[in-house]
């Protein structure tokens, strides 16, 4: 198993990415703390990994909040005994699909200050216990908006260009006290729309431009190389290999799980 008697924390426990993360986890041997919002969404994610053997618990912690993650972190670290892999999987609503002259200040900063804020908070939690110890494995997610362009990117590509570059400038923070950073760039994924916030963020995209939503969807398959999207199997898969010792020489990557959209 990849990640046999391994610790793992995932904030965003109960988000699609986050709950699939969770499943192939368990599979893989780890102990697993999910943290979230929703405790419904924790309950559901916590009981498919448990079918799956593994010991999980679960908080509701907001993953903006430090003070919160920091009390989450150092109570898990007292329990468990150290903290190896740390998956921020946390998602929102935001806007896209417009033009900059229609786009807010608010509406443009919303999901740049966010995701960098959740991110920054719970990597900075973790990054204390894992350099404590010489070892971790810290995983961000991070969208094909950091090298796409085109209208109605402006507030996506800041955010997840800043996020690689976080990840990127945190991996080479660490990596002397044997810390591993490793950035996941997944494209959308088809069978998480029924549980994401993308459907309606999507479907509002697709509205706008007068194109019915599976159009849009086939639209977008289009331009991958594979001709279709990922899936959240798929991108939970490479996650548990890049929490996993089998990895063990990679950090600072950005891994391109854009089925071909993007070209490295």
């Amino acid at each position: 198993m990849l990640l046999k008697d391994k610790v793992a924390v995932i904030h965003g426990g109960g988000g699609s990415i986050g709950a699939a993360a969770a499943r192939v986890f368990a599979r893989e041997g780890a102990r697993l703390f999910l943290a979230g919002r929703s405790l419904p969404r924790l309950e559901a994610a916590a009981a498919a990994a448990r079918a799956e053997g593994a010991e999980v618990d679960l908080a509701v912690v907001d993953a903006m909040d430090p003070a919160a993650v920091d009390r989450h972190i150092d109570d898990i670290a007292e329990r468990a005994g150290r903290i190896d892999v740390a998956l921020n999987a946390v998602g929102f609503d935001h806007v896209q699909g417009l033009p900059i002259a229609e786009t807010s200040l608010d509406d443009y900063l919303h999901p740049v200050v966010g995701y960098l804020q959740t991110n920054f908070v719970t990597a900075k939690a973790v990054s204390r216990h894992m350099v404590a110890q010489r070892s971790g494995v810290i995983l961000t997610i991070s969208t094909p908006g950091a090298r796409l362009t085109g209208r109605g990117l402006i507030g996506n590509a800041a955010q997840s260009a800043g996020l690689e570059g976080f990840s990127r400038a945190l991996a080479g923070e660490l990596g002397p006290d044997g810390v591993r950073v490793v950035c996941v760039r997944p494209h959308a994924m088809a069978d998480a729309l029924a549980t994401s916030y993308t459907r309606d963020m999507f479907g509002r995209i697709a509205e706008a431009g007068g194109i019915p939503f599976d159009d849009w969807i086939t639209g977008l398959e289009s331009t991958t190389l594979l001709g279709r999207l990922p899936s959240l199997d798929e991108v939970a898969e490479y996650l548990a290999f890049a929490a996993s010792d089998r990895a063990a020489s990679m950090t600072g990557a950005i891994a391109n799980l854009s089925a071909g959209a993007l070209v490295d």
